[in-house]
């Protein structure tokens, strides 16, 4: 069964629309669960004014009936508020055409450029609309859905910020007690002494009209063995989670398990040895951060993301006009200093959703019922094994 998603919405336009393809119906989804998501992408040392404005709240459509998915495409929308200050310069009718000043100066590290020289406009609005990380809400919404079917299987998606701006935190401890401090943090990073000094360079930034960027770490914990395939290079799960986590804005590299180390290690100090106890297989090292051969082992999955400085600064970056071709200052949109935290959010729902599509592709089924009979006899199974 494959399981699917479509976002649609501009940054400053009536509102973000999303629909989900290949939920299970069964699965107990409530717009409150998904608002709870919204409101920690919003949260973080560093964000801009618009989240001054917004206060993102999802409203379910279609394909949830009295609290449970009915098995059709589930509808979701958030209202840009920030729409009623745009009104005529986003807007859909033709005769508002003109009453917006065109965009002619693109922004060095933004699509701006690029997109207008692909579709062929003279006015980058057109593509900046779209390419701004306002879309992410959207995500982090689908994201919930995904959550909410991957719970009655014991799986959960966690995260917490391992850098920002050059400031690393020492990461030690259980997921679950990582993640509870992350949650507690201005910046979501367990490490208290790091995040008090992540905040100090956020603030320098912001101070200089500069921005800053980071490294966040996702962990998948649950899975059972066995998600993905080594069978076809396109299915593979490090693919797929590395793909999802990179169409994120601004992710401009990700890693699995000890990622780049590994290449720097000789094998014996890189893979994870196999053991078998009363409890069955296990490894007493993840250097391989839960997947091998592009399938899961077992093991909690563990993913992280290089975010690349927010593009658009306060002390804009040389660029060029596209109509007079003179040299300007890039022209400035409202922006965050570091989005990181925030990042790391967007990161949870990107990997929820692949570990939600992994399952359905593995344990298919018309119903989480369904679904869930053949996962369980599936678990049997490996346990014998």
């Amino acid at each position: 069964m494959t399981l699917r998603y479509l976002t649609s919405g501009e940054s400053h336009g009536r509102e973000l629309l999303g629909i989900i393809d290949g939920l299970p119906a069964g699965v107990e989804l409530a717009e409150e669960a998904v608002s709870r998501e919204l409101a920690r992408r919003q949260k973080g040392h560093g964000r801009g004014g618009r989240m001054k404005i917004e206060s993102d709240t999802a409203r379910i459509v279609s394909g949830v009936r009295w609290g449970k998915t009915s098995g059709a495409p589930v509808g979701l929308v958030i209202a840009n508020r920030d729409w009623e200050n745009w009104k005529e310069r986003m807007s859909p009718e033709a005769s508002d055409f003109g009453k917006a000043e065109a965009v002619t100066r693109p922004r060095p590290g933004h699509a701006d450029l690029t997109g207008m020289m692909k579709y062929g406009f003279d006015d980058a609005r057109n593509v900046l609309e779209r390419a701004s990380a306002r879309e992410t809400a959207m995500r982090v919404a689908v994201g919930a859905a995904a959550r909410a079917m991957l719970a009655p299987f014991g799986i959960s998606v966690v995260s917490w910020v391992v850098e920002i701006g050059g400031v690393r935190a020492e990461i030690k401890g259980s997921p679950k007690t990582l993640f509870r401090r992350a949650e507690a943090s201005p910046v979501r990073c367990p490490d208290d002494g790091a995040s008090r000094n992540m905040m100090e360079v956020i603030d320098r930034a912001k101070k200089d009209g500069d921005s800053l960027g980071g490294i966040f770490e996702v962990t998948v914990l649950g899975a059972p063995p066995g998600l993905g395939t080594f069978a076809s290079r396109d299915m593979t799960l490090d693919g797929m989670l590395a793909g999802a986590l990179m169409s994120i804005q601004a992710i401009k590299g990700v890693e699995i398990g000890i990622g780049f180390q590994a290449a720097r290690r000789p094998g014996s100090a890189v893979h994870d040895e196999i053991f078998h106890g009363p409890k069955g297989y296990f490894r007493r090292t993840n250097n391989a951060g839960g997947i091998e051969g592009g399938m899961s082992n077992g093991e909690a999955i563990i993913i992280r993301a290089a975010m690349k400085p927010i593009p658009t600064l306060y002390k804009p970056l040389h660029s060029v006009d596209i109509k007079s071709r003179r040299a300007f200052k890039a022209s400035v949109e409202r922006s965050d200093t570091c989005a990181v935290p925030a990042a790391a959010v967007v990161g949870e729902a990107a990997a929820a959703f692949v570990i939600a599509q992994a399952m359905r592709e593995k344990f298919g089924g018309d119903s989480l019922t369904e679904m869930k009979r053949n996962y369980d006899g599936y678990i049997e199974q490996v346990k014998k094994f």
